[in-house]
């Protein structure tokens, strides 16, 4: 399937002020199942664009900016073809059928802060809940992954909300409510916390059952590190497990990592007027062969 991403993020102010350098994360990262066929990334007013990769291996885009504007556009435009099975076979190696089980000296030193809990849980409530879901010893280590993944939606509802940043697991769980990312922070602190390698993936989401009629957003999602099948793609948000409808832009050890537009200006708090994004995902016409 052929995705069309348009990605248009606005930044408006009182007058025109100095743009500090952005940074930029919006390009797709390729696989085996996602290869870019076109894209294009476009500034007003006009910046130097500068490629570099990340810790993470993600393509990160600085801008830096030689003239003041009272406007900034970032503009980026994808055509992504994506090839994930709906339903996903995945090869995990025999010893790690069964949890629990011993990631080996590699993996433990390559994982390393990816099987550490990103927040405090002081009296273990965040670890009891996680445990919960371990229905006997040894038990399947990738049902017990779907039961997790799908059980969240029993104490948490996904709502929209303005602020930035995420919310620790604790809070969405006493709020009983919280944004894809929110949600995904849960599930990689409570995998982390049952001994798995997390990490937090943001992107693109296409879903035909969508209301609206790009049927796409921006979304946050996890992956798992089991060996033999590699990282493999939780969407707790959905319930979903694989990466189909998924177009992955950045993994990180947690979603502030993952930030897909960051930069400042030189100015008073007051220049802000404030900031618009608009996000679409839609299928993409696929031309007709040509003559042969």
């Amino acid at each position: 399937m052929r995705y069309l991403i348009r990605h248009r993020t606005t930044y408006r102010y009182v007058r025109p002020v100095e743009l500090r350098p952005h940074r930029l994360m919006l390009f797709p990262r390729s696989s085996h199942v996602i290869r870019v066929l076109d894209s294009s990334l476009a500034c007003t007013p006009p910046a130097r664009l500068e490629r570099t990769l990340d810790v993470f291996g993600n393509l990160i885009v600085t801008a830096e900016f030689a003239e003041a504007a009272a406007r900034l556009i970032i503009a980026s435009d994808l055509i992504v073809e994506q090839s994930a099975a709906q339903w996903p076979v995945f090869r995990i190696a025999p010893e790690a059928h069964s949890y629990p089980f011993a990631y080996t000296p590699d993996d433990l030193t390559d994982l390393g802060a990816l099987l550490a809990p990103e927040y405090e849980d002081c009296a273990g409530k965040l670890e009891a809940w996680a445990r919960g879901f371990v229905h006997a010893t040894p038990t399947d280590t990738l049902s017990l992954l779907q039961d997790l993944n799908a059980g969240i939606l029993d104490v948490v509802s996904y709502r929209t909300r303005d602020e930035q940043g995420t919310q620790a697991p604790l809070e969405t769980m006493a709020k009983a409510s919280g944004t894809c990312r929110d949600i995904a922070a849960l599930f990689i602190d409570a995998a982390r916390r049952l001994g798995f390698g997390a990490r937090a993936v943001s992107g693109y989401l296409y879903d035909p059952d969508a209301a609206i009629d790009d049927h796409g957003s921006t979304h946050a999602w996890a992956e798992v590190y089991l060996p033999g099948a590699g990282w493999i793609p939780f969407d707790p948000t959905h319930r979903r497990m694989g990466s189909a409808g998924l177009v992955p832009v950045a993994v990180a050890r947690c979603n502030a990592q993952t930030t897909p537009v960051d930069g400042g200006y030189i100015g008073a708090p007051e220049d802000f007027i404030g900031m618009e994004v608009s996000v679409s995902v839609s299928q993409a016409e696929i031309p007709p062969p040509g003559p042969q």
